[in-house]
């Protein structure tokens, strides 16, 4: 079979049930992109701004394939886990090499893996980042299994990908256990994957920016500098990954001017642990040990990240060990962990429902604080809604049996998903799309939250 006809197979017809033929053309629409952005091994995020394999994008985008093919989902994944060091970390850029190095910045050359990561266990090839991304992919590997679990026994997926997945978690929770209390942390603003966030800028100020000379933003060349993080920001980026380079990419050895423990990252590992119970019990191997690791997890982020005064969880800036008074969407993220205190759990889902969250434009949810300092509706994660953090709070509120108000954000992501396209995020002000379009995990998404047989987070 041709690849043209492969693909055309993998568009969604009557077998998934639209329930209308609005619903089937944006399941038409979502799938063309997915299509369109195949690179035939992994998904890029976007043709033009993001050419290369981002870390939880794939996950993403493996959770939305899964609904069109199992085997191209379960590809994705060991896509991604071809890049993984030899201590674990899962890199947040997989680049292709096949493209020249100015088709985005900082490129394999700025980050120097095979040759500045060789004692971290950076692999020769392919060439990746050395910095993380939030860890999903093992909840993103449990329900791609789910899908077909007959092709999943026979490929050996979940063989393949549950050692690789541990060592992931491992390295979180050792190489980055920063803080001393058990979290992991992140030490770039990237690697929480909201890369501008008002939550990071208390931290950012004690970054002195890298030279203008030392980086050339190809990110400007296909978004608009309004979007697009600042340039005082973007030095400041360049000289936490260049010194991270410069040691090694060793955390035992780096001295992190950013070093902070984020609310969504770590509820996300939480997921994840509970999804590697999951696989691991599938293989009928020990698998209690991650139950009870994600339980200790759950209630150090209570202990360390919950803030009553707010209603919800802040992140901890380590060099201070001090909590940063900035509402992020990031603190809202942990309604995905099943086993939150209650009390907990109807304080953060009063907080999404308050002023703070309730943006006038869209049924999504803004990445700050409407009525935050520095809140900013068209700049890059300083208050735009974002699909896949829209996802995730979906999920969380169905979690928790809110599932009015589940209903309620998944009419609204799917009403501007195909209303914008399925743009890389929106205005919440006004619900204009921003940013890249056909982007690949408001695609994917768009997919899953289309699907008849939509899944739980693992419990």
């Amino acid at each position: 079979m041709s690849e043209t006809a492969a693909q055309e197979q993998l568009l969604p017809g009557d077998t998934l049930q639209a329930k209308g033929p609005g619903l089937l053309t944006l399941r038409r629409g979502a799938a063309r992109v997915l299509l369109d952005n195949w690179t035939g091994t992994s998904t890029v995020p976007s043709r033009t701004l993001y050419p290369h394999q981002w870390s939880w994008d794939s996950a993403f985008v493996a959770i939305g394939l899964r609904h069109l093919s199992a085997r191209r989902a379960q590809r994705e994944l060991e896509s991604l886990l071809a890049g993984q060091w030899a201590d674990g970390r899962v890199p947040h850029i997989v680049f292709n090499s096949d493209l020249p190095h100015g088709a985005y910045f900082p490129s394999p050359d700025f980050w120097q893996s095979s040759r500045a990561g060789r004692a971290a266990g950076a692999p020769t090839t392919p060439e990746t980042s050395g910095i993380v991304q939030p860890p999903v992919h093992a909840l993103a590997a449990w329900l791609v299994h789910r899908a077909d679990p007959e092709l999943s026994a026979r490929r050996g997926f979940l063989a393949r990908v549950l050692p690789r997945l541990q060592a992931w978690h491992d390295y979180l929770l050792t190489r980055r256990d920063l803080g001393g209390g058990g979290l992991a942390a992140v030490v770039h603003p990237w690697e929480p994957g909201m890369d501008n966030s008002p939550c990071w800028d208390r931290a950012l100020t004690r970054v002195e920016p890298a030279a203008s000379s030392m980086f050339r933003r190809a990110d400007l060349q296909h978004g608009h500098p309004a979007d697009r993080p600042t340039d005082l920001d973007y030095g400041r980026y360049v000289r936490l990954a260049a010194d991270y380079r410069a040691a090694g990419y060793d955390d035992r050895t780096a001295r992190h001017a950013f070093a902070l423990e984020d609310p969504a990252f770590n509820a996300l590992l939480i997921v994840s642990e509970l999804a590697l119970a999951d696989l691991a019990r599938a293989l009928d191997r020990p698998h209690r040990h991650h139950r009870e690791r994600a339980g200790l997890l759950t209630r150090r982020l209570v202990t360390r990240l919950w803030d009553g005064a707010t209603g919800q969880f802040l992140v901890r800036d380590l060099a201070t060990d001090t909590l940063v008074t900035e509402r992020g969407v990031t603190g809202l993220i942990p309604l995905v962990v099943p086993h939150l205190p209650r009390e907990i759990a109807t304080r953060l889902c009063a907080t999404l429902a308050s002023e703070h969250f309730t943006a006038p434009g869209t049924r999504l949810v803004p990445s700050y604080d409407l009525t935050g300092r520095a809140f900013d509706p068209a700049r890059y994660w300083r208050g735009p809604a974002w699909f896949n953090t829209a996802w995730l709070v979906h999920h969380g509120l169905r979690t928790h049996g809110r599932h009015a108000h589940a209903e309620e954000l998944r009419e609204g992501f799917l009403e501007q998903a195909g209303r914008t396209g399925f743009a890389e995020y929106v205005d919440p002000v006004t619900g204009a799309g921003r940013g890249a379009r056909r982007f690949s995990w408001t695609a994917a998404l768009t997919l899953d939250l289309l699907s008849t047989a939509h899944e739980e987070p693992s419990s």
